[in-house]
């Protein structure tokens, strides 16, 4: 007999498990509504056409790729099977891929959408993506993420009103968190000071690790990179600037990084008069790896506990450039949701009053009354109020201690009294208070706990 087991990087959830998680999503998805973002779902599997070349080549590694239906083989040329040439079979054997994150696929949506929306178009999103990454704390091969997008506008009150609402959202979860700014200009400007423009994209794969490997790490890589000793002499010391400001004079020479500069400068003017409940910090070594990013770059740090980034995003220019149309400009934010879960197990803020699912557990002695139970147990849900009947009727024990696994609050005693008189003979479960009244009271009474 085969032993069940989980695929690597997967995890089931039981009730509680998915109450919390709702939890979560509930609490975002009512941030995003409040500031307007509009819902939008995509398929589980995109083309690799429309996936492959959007992360750099780390993210197409990690792309989990679905075999073609039926003799998946059949078509495959000879010479490249027998080559085990995977980079040249993979487009032979399978033609589509589970999507590695929710914006590709949203500009996909937008580009064959676009005569049916009105931009600037704000969607919100929510569901699972797929990363074959290897699995490791807070890292999962299938997580959800909640992302929030505004398209078709230029303006930077938008990367403002983002950082809003990851403020909200974490201060709704009890979460203290500090949101972390950069921009991709600022990047740039960088390895112009270094002169290694042309090297750019390689640069910020390395800085991206920073916050992992340290920068001996990041020395190492750039080294293996092929970079000169001079060039990571002059990209370690711009990384230890104090502020965004102190940039100024180090790209004198960098339009591109000025530029930059004067974003971060714009969005902060548009903070400086709100009232946020979280640190928001210029942070000169986020680079963000996903290579689309090209203004404003954002991430999240929960305050107070090992784990990485539980929220990140920025602007980028022209996405949807690559599906045919161009000049589209978009900036964008994801809530992490995994991660946040373990972070408010490892906090212990999940709101206790999510264990509360069935309200009132209804016991019947014999038929008769478990009949008349069935009555009540309808008028209770018809109430609103969480109930369930005990399939049984019979001996009470078993019914109480059923209650209790269950972690049910009230247990509604159903004998031939209560049948006779309309009554309800109810015991709180955990004070262990018992009261008779009708029916109709204690829906009342009940209703007002909910």
């Amino acid at each position: 007999m085969q032993k069940p087991s989980l695929p690597e990087g997967t995890r089931d959830f039981g009730p509680e498990q998915a109450r919390r998680r709702a939890f979560i999503f509930d609490t975002i998805r009512s941030v995003f509504v409040k500031f307007g973002f509009q819902p939008i779902e995509t398929p589980a599997m995109e083309n690799l056409s429309t996936l492959t070349g959007k992360y750099g080549d780390e993210g197409d590694q990690l792309l989990f790729k679905i075999l073609n239906n039926g003799d998946y083989l059949k078509a495959a040329d000879a010479e490249v099977l027998a080559s085990k040439n995977s980079a040249r079979l993979v487009p032979q054997i399978a033609k589509r891929g589970l999507r590695y994150d929710l914006t590709v696929p949203f500009a996909r949506f937008v580009v064959m959408n676009r005569h049916a929306l009105t931009f600037p178009f704000k969607r919100y999103q929510i569901q699972p993506v797929w990363r074959a990454d290897r699995p490791q704390k807070g890292r999962y091969r299938e997580f959800y993420q909640c992302d929030a997008d505004v398209i078709g506008s230029d303006s930077l009150h938008y990367e403002a009103e983002l950082i809003q609402i990851y403020d909200e959202a974490f201060a709704k979860m009890n979460i203290p968190v500090t949101i972390k700014i950069n921009n991709r200009k600022v990047l740039y400007g960088i390895a112009e000071a270094a002169g290694v423009a042309d090297r750019f994209v390689d640069m910020t794969v390395a800085i991206d690790k920073l916050d992992k490997v340290g920068i001996e790490g990041v020395r190492k890589e750039l080294t293996e990179r092929g970079f000169a000793a001079e060039a990571i002499a002059g990209i370690e010391t711009t990384l230890a600037a104090p502020s965004w400001e102190a940039l100024r004079p180090v790209f004198s020479n960098s339009e591109t990084g000025r530029k930059g500069l004067d974003e971060l400068e714009r969005v902060f003017q548009f903070l400086k008069k709100t009232r946020l409940q979280n640190a928001v910090q210029f942070d000169i070594t986020l680079a963000r790896g996903l290579t689309y990013y090209t203004g404003c770059i954002l991430e999240v740090a929960a305050n107070g506990v090992q784990m990485g980034s539980i929220g990140g995003g920025g602007r980028y220019a022209d996405l949807t450039g690559v599906f045919g149309m161009p000049g589209l400009s978009g900036v964008g934010i994801s809530f992490g949701a995994d991660r946040i879960y373990d972070v408010l197990e490892m906090l212990e803020r999940f709101p206790e009053t999510l264990a509360d699912t069935v309200r009132v557990l209804l016991m019947a002695f014999d038929e008769p009354t478990h009949a008349y139970a069935f009555e009540c147990l309808c008028r209770l849900r018809a109430a609103g109020i969480p109930a369930e009947l005990y399939p049984e009727p019979g001996k009470l024990k078993k019914q109480f201690e059923y209650a209790a696994k269950c972690n049910i609050p009230f247990a509604a005693i159903i004998g031939e009294t209560e049948m006779q008189t309309g009554t309800m003979t109810v015991k709180d479960q955990q004070t262990g208070e018992q009261r008779s009244m009708p029916v109709e009271e204690w829906i009342e009474a009940l209703s007002k706990q909910v």
